[in-house]
């Protein structure tokens, strides 16, 4: 959209090209109002078709709204999915699960508030259709549960370090008091970087404030270098340190833990053979083939542990993975101000990559977690047979109603089994005789 300013003092005519400013409200100050102070001299500004007969514009604008729809979806439903799995499986109700239920909860918020205002002002070409008081609304609910998003991990990271570090002590550390105060501090510190210092007025500057005022079409949100010090420390550096620190402690642990099994393992065979070789009553041997059969036990317990420790390492990298790069890009702009100025796509680019963090924690739900797969996999059956009726059971689950009836007829042709090998020894020929005749009167039916 291209949209000719006639300058009062100037006999040029002057074009501005409003396809610069229609990617992201979060645009640095001196880009926005830079370009839209020049419009002073009209009374509002205007916008109109951006695409007119450019092909390939309508091409990649109807792209980019699809991949944003994808996402949001995406994080709306797989979150859904994560909660209503939880709720419904009782072996996935452990305490590191709660924390996973309420980190799914405020992912799908950001769908819901973050993500559905930021896809209006795609849409509409940079404008915000609002109002004043809503723009302060989304910036707030935007930084609060992308904040809180993190914070979730942190607590995750900080339950895994105790679960693997400190088995023992685990039950009485993680207990469901503390489990409710880490998740009240979860849900309220957000508040003091989100909503207190944006309804205030605090975290920007007092000419921004006016330009909001004079343009309130425009939802840029354009912080001061204190407040972007401060709410990246909070929502981002100092919890992205804790938990790469206790990933580490974690790994370490495993480690150790690991080699030491290896040892033992050692140990327990070269007892076992000592004690071969030696002529052990076949008591001692008993007792100490039991303690060494105790070994697959808690490697087991190890592994699962291992691997809940590696899922939850893989949910953090992609969480960092996806929201480094807005973090380095609003803390570099904040605090270079107008020498580095941003170009609105690459603005767009950084947070709906953030923003795609929320979609993509349930895929690694199911793909790197068995019993979350499973719990997956029974509920969207349930989903499935109840909208669908008999049509979507006999479609959605022909395996699971396979497997079911294939186990009953197993199970009832072992209970027949055993009722002829129960019998006595009197009555053999006669439970031959009836079995037989039972199968000829099949036979005989078929």
């Amino acid at each position: 959209m291209k949209v000719e300013i006639v300058l009062t003092d100037s006999p040029e005519n002057f074009t501005l090209d409003f396809r610069d400013l229609s990617t992201s409200m979060y645009l640095t100050d001196s880009y926005v109002n830079r370009s839209l102070e020049i419009n002073e001299t009209t009374n509002d500004l205007v916008y109109t078709n951006q695409f007119e007969s450019d092909a390939i514009i309508v091409i990649f604008v109807i792209l980019k709204c699809a991949i944003m729809l994808f996402i949001i979806m995406a994080a709306i439903l797989g979150n859904l999915l994560v909660i209503v799995s939880v709720m419904r499986h009782r072996k996935l109700r452990v305490i590191t699960n709660y924390f996973v239920v309420s980190l799914a909860l405020a992912d799908m918020l950001v769908a819901i508030w973050a993500m559905c205002f930021n896809f209006s002002v795609e849409i509409t070409n940079g404008e915000w259709l609002f109002g004043y008081f809503m723009c302060d609304v989304w910036n707030s609910l935007d930084v609060y549960f992308s904040s809180a998003s993190i914070l979730h991990l942190c607590c995750i990271s900080v339950d895994r370090y105790y679960a693997i570090v400190q088995p023992l002590d685990y039950p009485l550390i993680m207990t469901s008091g503390k489990l409710g105060i880490m998740l009240a501090v979860v849900w309220c510190s957000p508040a003091l970087v989100s909503f207190l210092p944006i309804f205030a007025g605090w975290y920007t500057t007092h000419e921004h404030l006016d330009f909001r005022k004079r343009h309130p079409k425009v939802c840029s949100f354009t912080v001061n270098k204190v407040y972007a010090v401060i709410s990246s420390s909070v929502s981002f550096w100092i919890p992205g340190v804790i938990m790469l620190f206790m990933y580490y402690r974690i790994y370490v642990e495993a480690d150790r833990q690991e080699r030491m099994l290896y040892r033992s393992k050692v140990a327990a065979l070269l007892l076992d053979k000592h004690l071969q070789i030696n002529g052990i009553t076949m008591g001692d041997m008993m007792r100490e083939r039991q303690s060494i059969q105790m070994q697959p036990m808690a490697s087991n317990k190890m592994k699962r542990e291992r691997k809940a420790a590696r899922t939850l390492g893989i949910i953090m990298s992609a969480f960092l993975a996806c929201w480094l790069p807005f973090f380095l890009w609003y803390i570099i702009t904040a605090l270079c101000g107008d020498a580095c100025p941003s170009p609105p796509p690459v603005v767009a680019a950084v947070f709906w990559v953030g923003y795609f963090n929320s979609a993509l924690n349930p895929l690694i739900y199911a793909y790197f977690n068995r019993d979350f797969r499973a719990a997956f996999r029974k509920t969207l059956g349930s989903c499935c047979r109840s909208l669908c009726g008999d049509v979507g059971r006999r479609y959605c689950c022909p395996q699971q109603l396979l497997r079911r009836e294939h186990h009953h007829s197993n199970a009832s042709s072992d209970i027949h089994m055993n009722n002829c090998v129960k019998s006595t020894s009197a009555d053999v020929l006669r439970g031959h005789q009836a079995c037989s005749s039972k199968a000829e009167d099949i036979a005989f039916h078929t």
